[in-house]
């Protein structure tokens, strides 16, 4: 009786233009039965396009739910490693700059310390590293971009200018890769081409070498064995 009940209401609902999902989802009845059910009772198109215009909402809803629960989520996450971490002492900048130095500085040029990157807040982060902990002064550093002959060599000498604060007379002649922009995406993180820092100093260059080869010391392979 049970079954016969189920059956009347799936062809009620069905008659009201409610898909498979729908109706299981209200009597708990499984797809195939569904099927043999109302194999007789087949929406028309104009109601199958209904629905998965309507579903394809659901799904962005679903998604734009997500996105907004996740960036809470980080800026949580955010916003404790920001108390743990900050403010940072000196001791913890010359560190961290060792190993950014270690990970993305050049090692084989003699007397010099050069970082070159294409993200302008690790640049600023290497030049704010020579001045506040290595005592260099900031007129000694010198810059040089990299970019593609496509590129407006002005505005981009400009942008790396303003950003980094350093004089446009600190900048040496750029080097221009004959390339255009089929070759590439300047919308990605080439945007602004590949800029070098570097400053000349042979003793500098030295005790930063050396203190990265403290710390790699500490860790190589031979040391345990």
């Amino acid at each position: 009786m049970a079954r016969f009940r189920d059956r009347q209401k799936a062809l009620i609902l069905r008659k009201q233009g409610m898909s498979y999902s729908q109706i299981r989802k209200i009597l708990g009845v499984s797809k195939s039965t569904l099927s043999y059910w109302l194999r007789d009772y087949p929406l028309s198109k104009e109601r199958i396009r209904e629905l998965r215009d309507c579903n394809q909402k659901r799904i962005e809803k679903f998604r734009e739910t997500m996105q907004r629960k996740k960036e809470r989520r980080l800026k949580e996450i955010y916003d404790v490693q920001k108390k743990l971490i900050l403010p940072l002492s000196t001791r913890d900048y010359f560190i961290a700059g060792l190993f950014l130095y270690w990970g993305e500085g050049s090692k084989s040029k003699s007397c010099t310390l050069s970082l070159s990157n294409t993200d302008p807040s690790i640049l600023k982060f290497f030049i704010v590293w020579l001045i506040n902990i290595l005592k260099v002064p900031k007129e000694k550093i010198r810059v040089q971009l990299y970019l593609y002959s496509d590129m407006d060599i002005k505005k981009e000498i400009q942008f790396w200018s303003n950003i980094l604060d350093i004089p446009k007379n600190q900048f040496n002649k750029p080097y221009i890769k004959e390339s255009t922009s089929q070759n590439i995406n300047h919308e990605s993180k080439f945007k602004h081409g590949t800029c070098s820092v570097r400053v000349g100093n042979a003793r500098l260059q030295e005790k930063v070498l050396m203190a990265i080869k403290v710390i790699s010391d500490q860790y190589s392979f031979t040391k345990g064995m």
